[in-house]
């Protein structure tokens, strides 16, 4: 090996090993941000114009030299139905639910299911099953969540209606975690980035049009917000997710979601002067002592046959 190519090497290793930092940063701030904006524009509309923004923002990255395009039908389709899942399903009908009257502690719990989810289903997607102590962590790190959520106080009931959008919602980023896994596609951040953000504008904007008024106040609240979701969130963030997805195990990486609440509550404070309750920072503690757990599991058991492709 090349002088050259240990750095790069050392460098690639360095990069992925601050990623899921990264990711858990800017996703976790996202709350804050969309909270700052939200303010001044419509949720459905925020969505759209966020979405259309970061494709927007992705397109001169389609130009480099090199760049390797999806190789067939079926690549593009697993791009769009991914996009589909998270960009619509998820954050779209995540969006819905407290436009509907759900609020937002019940919301981030029903969402901290998620890790659970992809837990108990990925035997049927990877082969890989996993023991005791990956169920211990698991729970481990929902209780954190719940201790966060529950000190804020920000629990309380919700229209049914509420409830079946968060439910699935939950299924959407469930479903979008467990197929990244499954096809084994690699796409280049930026191709997949446009396809998914178009996918969302596509869906979303109409949805905005037919069920609130597209009215925007161009604050500098909302600008600021914008361009953090549009940046950090959409582009960074999400990026970020999608490519550990494919490099590592679905529920270790899905676990890293139970710091995101007790993270945002942090975040809400530093932002937006928002309280923090001691409550707070025992959940965090408990949460990452979960996703520790979960990170430390011993080796898989019990391999079925794998229906990824080769």
């Amino acid at each position: 090996m090349t002088q050259t190519e240990e750095g790069t090497g050392t460098g690639n290793a360095l990069f992925w090993r601050a990623a899921p930092f990264v990711f858990l940063l800017f996703w976790s701030g996202g709350y804050s941000f969309a909270k700052l904006g939200l303010t001044h524009i419509e949720p459905l509309t925020m969505l759209a114009l966020r979405y259309g923004l970061a494709a927007l923002a992705l397109v001169p990255f389609l130009f480099r030299r090199k760049l390797k395009w999806p190789s067939g039908a079926r690549h593009w389709g697993a791009l769009m139905l991914t996009g589909f899942l998270i960009q619509c399903v998820y954050f779209g009908l995540a969006y819905l639910a407290m436009k509907r009257g759900m609020n937002a502690g019940t919301t981030a719990i029903i969402m901290a299911l998620q890790p659970i989810l992809v837990a108990a289903l990925s035997p049927y997607v990877t082969g890989v099953r996993g023991g005791r102590h990956l169920w211990f962590g698991l729970v481990l790190g929902f209780l954190g969540v719940v201790m966060v959520i529950a000190g804020g106080r920000t629990l309380g009931p919700s229209p049914a209606v509420a409830v079946i959008l968060a439910l699935s919602a939950l299924l959407g980023i469930t479903l979008a975690t467990l197929f990244e896994k499954w096809h084994g596609l690699r796409t280049d951040p930026a191709i997949g980035g446009v396809v998914q953000y178009l996918v969302g504008f596509a869906v979303l904007m109409p949805a905005a049009w037919a069920t609130e008024t597209l009215a925007i106040d161009w604050h500098p609240e909302l600008i600021v917000s914008l361009a953090y979701l549009v940046i950090a969130n959409s582009i960074i963030s999400i990026g970020l997710y999608i490519a550990l997805l494919q490099r590592g195990d679905a529920t270790r990486i899905s676990s890293m979601l139970y710091l995101v609440p007790p993270l945002a509550m942090l975040l809400a404070w530093a932002i937006l002067g928002e309280a923090v309750t001691p409550a707070a920072f025992a959940g965090l503690a408990l949460s990452a002592a979960g996703v520790y757990l979960v990170n430390r599991q011993a080796a898989p058991q019990r391999p079925a046959k794998s229906n990824a492709p080769s």
